[in-house]
């Protein structure tokens, strides 16, 4: 490194993080140190990069133009590190990952232990979340997304898919019926992810079935409504990594099996680098191997 980059370092998770104090705690320096070395870059640039006030620290004109290639700079600097030493070098330092709620405890968090057996090198640090998070904000080196990805500045891979099913417990069944048609849902208690609209929409061929809920039940989490999927208080579509055990046990009954529900791709997304770190590779492939093809919870489904 050259003796400005890591003042360029400090700049980049100011501007990234928003604050002296955040980035202090990404970088592990005072909060001091973090505002000395912005003001010392700011001197011999001869220029201001940012905007101080007693409420709030935002980039000025000349800080907006210059982070991108700060960050870039950065980025390039750490690459060439790695690719330098990665033919004798073995997965290392700190991972911070984060993924879906549900799914990765139930679909990550599983595989760790051995990968950190594998590569003991490598400090995992799980983050687990169902709302979207900033991947550069928050310090990550990888995410884990289920659903249609927006347009961003990430590298996506995608590794595999989500499908959903309509499910009740075989006691539901027996007490309230079968819905024989997507209307008579309306009929019927159901459970529902509340960060997803309560519409259901069902497929069958070109027909297209939207069906409005009034949930008994709403939660955050699949995992939350699987306990009373179970018990027996109403109908849910639950994502099938959730729920593959209690499918091949017949715990729980399928719905309108005859119709299709929306399929959602999963991806692995990394922030925009030509290189990418041996550590993240290394546990993006672990994952894929421990998934399989078909996937695992597919298959355990029975699927």
């Amino acid at each position: 490194m050259t003796n400005s980059l890591p003042l360029w370092e400090i700049f980049v998770a100011v501007a990234e993080t928003e604050g002296f104090s955040a980035a202090a705690r990404r970088l592990s320096l005072s909060k001091a140190k973090v505002s000395t070395a912005v003001s010392q870059l700011e001197q011999r640039l001869g220029v201001r990069l940012l905007q101080r006030s007693t409420r709030r620290l935002s980039l000025t004109d000349d800080g907006r133009a210059t982070l991108p290639h700060a960050q870039r700079a950065l980025q390039a600097s750490r690459d060439a590190e790695e690719a330098a030493s990665e033919s004798r070098a073995r997965p290392r330092g700190p991972l911070k990952v984060n993924a879906p709620m549900s799914f990765g405890l139930l679909h990550v968090a599983p595989h760790v232990a051995s990968f950190v057996r594998k590569f003991p090198d490598v400090n995992v640090d799980l983050a687990f979340d169902d709302r979207l998070v900033d991947l550069i904000e928050g310090g990550f080196d990888l995410g884990v997304r289920i659903g249609v990805l927006s347009d961003s500045s990430l590298i996506a891979q995608r590794i595999g898919r989500s499908r959903m099913a309509l499910v009740a417990s075989a006691a539901y069944v027996k007490k309230h019926g079968a819905p024989r048609k997507p209307e008579d849902l309306g009929q019927h208690a159901t459970l529902v992810y509340s960060l997803a609209p309560s519409t259901w929409v069902l497929t069958q061929g070109r027909r297209t079935q939207s069906i409005r809920l009034r949930p008994a039940l709403k939660a955050n989490s699949s995992l939350a409504l699987k306990e009373p999927l179970l018990d027996g208080v109403g109908i849910a579509r639950m994502p099938i990594f959730s729920i593959a055990d209690e499918l091949k046990a017949k715990r729980l009954v399928p719905l309108l099996t005859e119709w299709e529900l929306p399929e959602l791709p999963i991806h692995v997304v990394t922030t925009a680098r030509e290189h990418t770190p041996l550590k993240t590779r290394a546990f993006v492939d672990h994952l894929k191997k421990c998934w399989g093809e078909p996937l695992s919870w597919e298959r355990a489904a029975g699927l």
